[in-house]
């Protein structure tokens, strides 16, 4: 793969000569007001605010020659570290740990970030928890369901990991038997439990059992995958076509929800169709809730995967929550189901008395889906498919009672952190990851338990790397974001369902397309040619990237269309 370094910035510094008149010269310098910084009219004498998590100025350590450096606050580490001490001394172990991960919910679908019943489904479960947690509101997943579900496993970003998408229908391709955060896990002495939506490949090597699960139960490919074609509203084409649907129901692709185990392999348990299709998420909340309650009396700490059906299209809500949304649409009721479901493991954890022990991080796999509605909502431009704000900041809340002090930060977060901070709670901190995994590997990951466990905890992380395809997209550093390769929605269809996967890639920005997401979220305003110091900088970091790249080369497994 070859990257342009073409976007790069280079400022050119034209040389001025200022020419004195002699009065000026005469005058009495050492009694006139000092002007080292403020505007042409005249001095300013405010002294200006430091502010957490801003790390331009700040130069990142390098703490092993695999990983992404970081920004150390070593205060908030020694915090972070005695908490933990002070939880496994009181609880004689390591605590339990429950990814609950959403699918395409956009950043403003939950009330905790101001949706909920604003928009037309009440989400109380998860506003409540989110509230005695700690909100973040700029964490960051991939722009599509399976690379952030991947760079989660791994650690890595696509261009490393490699699944640039999902394989579908069939195709070969998936993590290819890499070390997961799971199989880690298990080596430290952990059990490990997969639940719902899996999409990171069915060949062997890449499904649940191979790669760290002990046992798994839900789906291997992702829902519209199952319904679609059944359906004659969406895809008449196929569903009233008696030979265009024997051929869906030969493909090759496994049309059940499946039970996994190592030592059984892969047991399809009962087919997916627009009936069934209703219960999955019901189903696997009563599987996760059973699970949560084998373990009161076991004596290793658990890791809980669990990935919901809901919201991708096509939704098909379940007869209970049918019409339970305000607005009343698939799309809302399948959120109103999801808060519920939430709910139910909460209160298993309550009911187990394992609420206490378990560190609970709640998200959604990309920004919302656009192109068939209903759909989710974002305050940010684009959505899934893209690397604008709307496609990868996403809807994100951790908790552990007693241990996370409730707030909001807005220090970055990509989801490849949750590898490397799950292993540090596990007892692997910060570079003792590379213990685990082979030398050529990069982890794009970082160790955010400090940010996370100390009572005022700042991110670790200076920079957002955004991916796009086989793209080095685009940077965030604090409110600064550089764009390299962006996405077009209305580049290609000038009517109808358009974005997403349908927009045009623009491969090439210019020297200075810059955006301030906090004076503008939507990225409609460039700043670039009036903030050059800052490109500068931002040029820097994607020049730092673009040599870890060439050190680190990808390896792409599942691309897109013309992927190089």
């Amino acid at each position: 793969m070859k990257f342009n370094r073409s976007y790069l910035p280079a400022l050119t510094l034209a040389a001025c000569s200022l020419v004195q008149p002699l009065a000026a010269q005469e005058m009495d310098y050492a009694n006139q007001p000092a002007n080292p910084r403020g505007s042409s009219d005249g001095a300013t004498t405010a002294p200006g605010f430091s502010h957490p998590n801003q790390y331009l100025h700040v130069q990142a350590t390098q703490i092993a020659d695999n990983m992404e450096p970081v920004i150390i606050h070593q205060n908030e580490v020694d915090q972070a570290r005695q908490k933990l001490a002070d939880f496994e001394e009181r609880t004689g172990q390591k605590p339990n740990i429950l990814f609950f991960l959403t699918d395409d919910v956009g950043w403003m679908d939950f009330g905790f970030n101001g949706g909920g019943v604003a928009v037309g489904n009440d989400t109380p479960n998860l506003d409540r928890f989110a509230a005695e947690g700690m909100i973040l509101t700029s964490a960051y997943s991939t722009p599509s369901c399976t690379p952030t579900r991947a760079s989660i496993m791994t650690g890595q970003n696509p261009l490393h990991h490699g699944l640039l998408r999902p394989p579908m229908y069939g195709e070969k391709g998936g993590l290819g038997g890499a070390k997961t955060v799971a199989s880690i896990l298990k080596e430290l002495g952990y059990t490990t439990q997969g639940v719902g939506k899996w999409h990171m490949g069915e060949v062997e090597g890449s499904v649940p059992n191979d790669v760290g699960f002990d046992d798994y139960y839900g789906f291997l490919g992702v829902s519209d995958m199952y319904t679609e074609w059944r359906d004659v509203y969406f895809n008449p084409e196929i569903a009233l076509s008696p030979e265009r649907m024997k051929f869906m129901e030969e493909l090759d692709f496994n049309h059940y929800n499946v039970h996994a185990t190592p030592e059984s392999g892969i047991e399809n348990v009962y087919e997916i169709d627009l009936e069934s299709i209703k219960n999955l998420d019901q189903d696997w909340a009563r599987y996760s809730e059973e699970f949560i309650e084998s373990q009161v009396d076991a004596n290793q700490p658990w890791f809980l995967y669990h990935g919901t059906r809901g919201a991708h299209f096509d939704n098909y809500p379940n007869d209970d929550y049918a019409g339970k949304s305000r607005a009343r649409n698939s799309y809302s009721d399948s959120i109103v189901e999801l808060d519920d479901i939430f709910g139910r493991l909460i209160a298993k954890l309550e009911e187990t008395g394992q609420l206490e022990n378990t560190f609970i991080f709640v998200g959604s796999d990309n920004g919302p889906e656009q192109e068939v509605a209903p759909y989710g909502r974002t305050p940010f431009r684009g959505g899934k498919g893209s690397t604008w704000e709307g496609g990868t900041r996403v809807p994100t809340f951790f908790y552990w009672k007693d241990m996370i002090t409730p707030r909001k930060s807005e220090g970055l977060f990509f989801y490849g952190d949750l590898f490397n901070t799950a292993l540090s709670l596990a007892g692997a901190p910060g570079a003792e990851v590379t213990q685990f995994i082979p030398e050529v590997r990069y982890v794009d990951g970082i160790d955010q338990t400090a940010f996370l466990l100390a009572d005022e905890g700042q991110s670790a992380r200076k920079s957002m790397i955004y991916t796009m395809n086989a793209h080095l997209a685009a940077v965030r550093i604090d409110e600064f974001k550089y764009h390299m390769v962006v996405q077009l929605q209305d580049a290609i269809f000038s009517q109808g369902l358009k974005g997403g996967f349908s927009g045009a890639i623009v491969s090439e920005t210019g020297g200075s397309v810059m955006v301030n997401l906090y004076e503008n979220p939507q990225e409609n305003l460039g700043i670039g040619n009036r903030y050059l110091p800052i490109v500068t900088q931002m040029g820097q970091e994607v020049a730092r990237y673009a040599g870890v790249l060439a050190k680190y080369p990808p390896n792409i497994t599942v691309a897109m269309p013309g992927a190089k």
